[in-house]
């Protein structure tokens, strides 16, 4: 607010209108003309003088009513108005603020909201800016739960992916609760009525009071450290918020967590009546609507489970009876066929010999046939056979031939390779240096032939060739 807001409310200082500061108020002189009057001003700076006003001399306050005309704007804002039996105002919760509700606001909810007073200037409409909201009654208890409760929901400790399931027929169960509890008594009767051989053991603690958190702590503690329960029941009856408020502590939360982990046994919540929520009900693996509930839970029915033996134990009288009427019809059977090891022996005897004569007269069936067989085909073979006198007589004659012709090609081909072996002893180099003659190569790796004069010159190396051996020479 500006130093020039507060006097165009100002009226002339007189003893009945003192001003704020302990001076009677004076008329601003920028608000004087001339002549002496006030100089008009514009609507939008009489609005913005009045929030200024507004907001400088209220700070922010709880206020409680009920909400009406509620509406979400698609900016996230929310618009309402709130009311109680004799006056109603305007109010506005701007997203960043409405953020934090822990519920949905709706009609007819009473509520308290942490307001500043201001005025919308461009309609000059009065209202309260919101910053929080709670239920109304509620209060620091509420915000306290829904704190906690998103906490621990952020750490993963009201996963239904880590609950256990609850034991059909517990062997012992331990209750976490007072001994002067009315709700104990309501569970130790059911359990009487519905499984009296369920072991119970009780872990004492207050329920109610500013320790009880901590005692209900340690007890579920002391039940994890002995682990001699195939189940935990944590139980309380009905009151206040205030009332439950021990098991809305993170204490108790944290220590139904570490007792699932340490020692896999689940836990049951019959904490308050059917309305009532605390935190251990979400932590816990089940929840009970009452004490009484969580007893039957975690307790089966004796008459039921009676009831169930025997149509079971009939029904498997049944199937037994006629098993063994079955078997016995067997026995019958297997019985007419039953014979003495004489008779058997005897029976085998004559299976044998009957077996044996049977081989016999296939052995003999099977040779005479395989005789008879061979003796037709020699006949039919000495019937096919044909004259081979002729073939023979013809056969040694061309057989003769054949050697006459051999022989004498035999005897051409000798002469003309004597013919041709005489021809190759001439042209054998070997043969011309033994008549005195010599072959001249250069002494090179290649062993050049020299067949010209012309072909060397003064200073060559040449190799002389004759027939026993060779030898070199230098050519001048």
């Amino acid at each position: 607010m500006e130093s020039d807001d507060l006097p165009l409310f100002a009226r002339p200082a007189s003893r009945r209108n003192p001003a704020p500061d302990g001076d009677f108020a004076q008329v601003s002189a920028l608000d004087a003309g001339a002549d002496g009057r006030s100089e008009p001003i514009s609507v939008s700076e009489l609005n913005r003088r009045v929030k200024g006003l507004l907001e400088a001399n209220f700070e922010l306050r709880w206020v409680r009513g009920e909400l009406s005309n509620v509406m979400r704007a698609n900016s996230g804002h929310w618009y309402f108005t709130l009311k109680d039996d004799r006056a109603q105002v305007r109010c506005v919760m701007f997203r960043n603020r409405a953020q934090s509700i822990a519920f949905t606001p709706e009609n007819g909810i009473e509520v308290d909201v942490r307001a500043l007073p201001s005025l919308y200037e461009a309609r000059g409409d009065f209202q309260l800016g919101v910053e929080a909201m709670r239920r109304a009654g509620v209060g620091a208890l509420f915000e306290a739960f829904e704190r906690l409760k998103r906490k621990l929901a952020s750490e993963g400790l009201f996963d239904e992916k880590r609950k256990m399931a609850v034991p059909h027929m517990p062997q012992v169960v331990g209750i976490v609760t007072s001994p002067n509890a009315a709700a104990l008594q309501d569970v130790l009767t059911t359990f009487k009525r519905r499984a009296p051989m369920t072991r119970i053991i009780i872990y004492p603690t207050a329920v109610q009071g500013a320790d009880a958190a901590n005692e209900i702590a340690a007890a579920i503690n002391a039940a994890g450290s002995r682990h001699e329960v195939d189940a935990l029941l944590i139980c309380r009856g009905g009151g206040s918020a205030e009332d439950l408020w021990s098991f809305n502590e993170e204490a108790v939360a944290r220590a139904i967590s570490r007792f699932q982990q340490d020692t896999g046994i689940p836990v049951v919540s019959g904490v308050g009546h059917e309305t009532d929520f605390t935190i251990c009900d979400f932590v816990a693996d089940a929840r009970a609507p009452t004490p009484t509930a969580a007893a039957e839970m975690l307790s089966p029915d004796c008459a039921k489970l009676r009831e169930t033996i025997r149509q079971r134990a009939l029904h498997l009288e049944k199937l037994i009876r006629a098993l063994v009427a079955q078997r016995q019809q067997r026995v019958d059977l297997a019985s007419r066929g039953l014979l003495s090891p004489e008779q058997r022996i005897a029976r085998q005897r004559e299976n044998l010999g009957q077996a044996s004569r049977r081989l016999k007269r296939g052995v003999m069936f099977i040779s005479t046939l395989r005789r008879q067989q061979l003796q037709q085909t020699r006949t039919r073979w000495l019937a096919n056979l044909p004259d081979l006198s002729p073939y023979r007589v013809l056969t040694k004659t061309l057989c003769a031939a054949m050697r006459r012709v051999a022989t004498l090609n035999m005897a051409q081909r000798q002469q003309v390779l004597a013919q041709r072996a005489q021809a190759l002893l001439m042209l054998n180099p070997q043969q011309v240096l033994r008549r005195g003659y010599a072959m001249v190569t250069r002494q090179n790796p290649e062993h050049t032939l020299v067949t010209s004069r012309q072909s060397l010159e003064s200073g060559d190396r040449v190799a002389l060739h004759f027939f026993d051996g060779e030898t070199g020479a230098k050519v001048d």
